[in-house]
């Protein structure tokens, strides 16, 4: 299904790659979770070739819990065992030369395969966990910790959708958070990557989430807790991307 993500391109504000896409995903029973952060803040976490985006006059903070299915290479099938699996991720919002994205600041995946292949190839610092998702009904009960030792963060929560499907409207908050296509990492060496998605527009939906345990910013700065987050639902997205390319300085 994914290469009819590419049938509807005009929700884009700058055009995908030419070249054939590379891989693809579809992201399941997925949470966005959002804070307003100030962007002094941000700065320090962001390499200096990033600008920090806002948001009328302020940044953020995601922490997205979903389930991965179908990821597979191209022209490969997916492989049962390997293509299905849990994640998590912290996220910020930033900017290069105009074009908005995301940088991560961790990632955590069920599989072991998974953490290997995004930091061997994609540079980025993914870390492997025990996690569960179980859905029960509309809600979706999701718990993950990071391995290799006690102190490494944890994070439980129950969500659920509590309105209509809907694509955010262009200028709004909800668009300005979601509808990014691409993603900033730096190898070894510190050069800066740039890794290109696309996906139809988000199939967003209100919700309300219960944070139980959530320990996932602790090591980079302090949040709130869920009484201040703006919550959104996203059932399923196919999705296609393309390897990473250089960024000129």
């Amino acid at each position: 299904m994914q290469p009819d993500s590419l049938g509807r391109t005009g929700h884009r504000s700058y055009p995908h790659p030419g070249r054939p896409w590379t891989w693809r995903q579809t992201w399941c029973d997925l949470l966005f979770a959002h804070w307003p952060v100030p962007s002094s803040l941000v700065k320090p976490l962001i390499p200096a070739e990033l600008q920090v985006d806002e948001y009328e006059g302020t940044s953020w903070i995601g922490i997205v819990p979903f389930r991965m299915e179908n990821v597979a290479f191209r022209p490969l099938p997916p492989i049962p065992g390997l293509s299905a699996f849990p994640e998590l991720n912290v996220r910020l919002y930033v900017t290069h030369r105009g074009r908005p994205g995301v940088w991560f600041l961790s990632l955590d995946a069920g599989n072991m395969v998974a953490v290997w292949a995004a930091r061997r190839f994609f540079h980025l610092p993914y870390f492997r966990a025990e996690m569960q998702l179980q859905r029960e009904g509309e809600s979706v009960a999701y718990r993950s910790r990071r391995l290799g030792g006690s102190t490494l963060p944890r994070f439980e929560a129950r969500y659920t959708p509590i309105g209509p499907m809907y694509e955010a409207t262009v200028g709004s908050l909800e668009h300005w958070l979601t509808e990014r296509y691409c993603l900033y990492t730096m190898d070894d060496r510190g050069g800066l990557h740039r890794g290109e998605i696309h996906h139809q527009p988000w199939p967003l939906q209100p919700a309300e989430a219960e944070l139980q345990v959530n320990q996932m910013c602790d090591e980079h700065l302090d949040i709130p807790g869920s009484d201040s987050a703006l919550f959104h639902f996203a059932h399923r997205l196919d999705v296609v991307g393309w390897s990473l390319e250089p960024e000129g300085l």
